[in-house]
């Protein structure tokens, strides 16, 4: 009989450093879970009391007066995902039609979905390899030899199309020299919408994250740090475009008691009400979720200094980060060891998982314009990401 394979050690490795963090027992350890109690069931039911459960509730403007106080951002608009915040922006901003809106291949699906739903054209730029965002000075070389002026704007010389903005990715909660990226958009004459739905609590002394472009969009679904169970928002400083958001996704209807008049076509985007409540209660926990958060990742950044296999991904110089994930990178790219040490990690009872298929390597996107792409298809064959609920820490040995 053929013997049973083993592990390689540097798979074993990772099960051993998360089984001295996280006692086995108390497993499975999902990748992250949503923490729900009294004060969640309190809103919900008074919401529920009230008679409204759509977005016509009083809690939908509490939720987003209290977002806005924690983004700090004079306005916050809810809607019912980090997708459709994404894809209402560039609505709101004009950008569609064709035009090309620059992104990073090494993300979620919905960065790229929200732009092709926008009409617009996912166009895939490098990673940095440390803060796993945006490479703003490999994106100012990358413009500079694509990017030609025309009639005002920017366009593609390869493909003629306007080139109409950056959409960068807080990833994993990570904020990487946020303002050298601002300084690119400048140069070419940019507009940023930045995709922070993995970076609601961070923080950069360079720049106000939330705050680098025209908006940002933030997700709430259950695995986010604060949950409406599923939704989203858009936070921004310009009040008239806030209020326009707030038009076009509830169905462009004017107000008025009882007629229906609406003067554009509109998205059905609006935040119900029971959503809003569960998530006004969450973000009273913002900060304790938080703290929570960050003993877990220096627990793991402390264990995995030992080990010369496996490179824990620590927040940038200069950012605090939520750590929404906290993920570890292989010193050298090799996916039979991923998947190796997924499968062990899994039977041991750690749900980890890697970061995401570049964009460019979907099927649906492989034909996008882009830029060579030798670092995130690198990290993606580097990344896995481990355990990272807030009520992890409480099982820390």
């Amino acid at each position: 009989m053929n013997a049973i394979a083993q592990p390689s050690t540097a798979a074993s490795e990772i099960v051993e450093i998360l089984q001295s963090l996280l006692p086995p027992g108390h497993g499975p350890y999902q990748l992250h879970e949503p923490e729900l109690a009294a004060r969640e069931r309190e809103l919900v039911n008074q919401a529920m009391t009230d008679g409204f459960v759509s977005y016509a509730g009083r809690h939908v403007g509490l939720f987003e007066q209290a977002l806005a106080r924690a983004c700090g951002t004079r306005e916050a608009v809810a809607v019912v995902s980090g997708t459709a915040a994404l894809h209402v922006i560039l609505h709101a901003l004009g950008i569609g039609n064709g035009d090309e809106v620059l992104c990073p291949s090494l993300t979620f699906v919905a960065t790229a979905n929200a732009i092709v739903h926008a009409g617009a054209v996912p166009h895939f730029v490098d990673s940095h390899p440390d803060h796993l965002g945006l490479d703003s000075e490999r994106l100012r070389t990358y413009l500079g030899g694509i990017g030609a002026r025309e009639d005002g704007a920017l366009r593609n010389r390869r493909t003629g199309r306007r080139i109409a903005g950056i959409m960068p990715v807080h990833v994993f909660g990570h904020v990487g020299r946020p303002r050298e990226l601002c300084e690119v958009a400048a140069e070419f004459g940019l507009p940023i919408v930045e995709d922070a739905t993995e970076a609601l609590g961070s923080a950069s002394d360079s720049c106000a994250v939330m705050r680098m472009g025209v908006a940002a969009a933030l997700s709430f679904n259950g695995n986010k740090i604060v949950t409406t169970g599923g939704g989203g928002a858009i936070v921004t400083d310009d009040a008239e475009l806030a209020s326009r958001l707030r038009h076009v996704t509830t169905t462009a209807k004017r107000p008025h008691p009882w007629r229906f008049d609406h003067d554009e076509i509109g998205f059905n985007y609006r935040l119900p009400n029971l959503n809003a409540a569960l998530g006004l209660a969450q973000l009273e926990r913002l900060e304790d979720f938080l703290r929570r958060k960050r003993r877990l990742a220096l627990a793991y950044r402390d264990a995995f200094a030992r080990n010369g296999r496996w490179e824990f991904i620590d927040e940038p110089p200069g950012c605090r980060s939520n750590y929404w994930l906290n993920a570890v990178k292989a010193r050298a790219a090799d996916g039979a060891l991923l998947e190796e040490a997924f499968e062990s990690l899994h039977a041991a009872g750690y749900r980890c998982r890697p970061c995401w298929t570049p964009m460019h390597q979907l099927a649906i996107y492989a034909a996008h314009p882009r830029d060579a792409l030798p670092v995130a298809e690198d990290l993606a064959r580097r990344i896995i990401c481990l355990p990272s609920s807030p009520r992890l820490s409480e099982y820390l040995r």
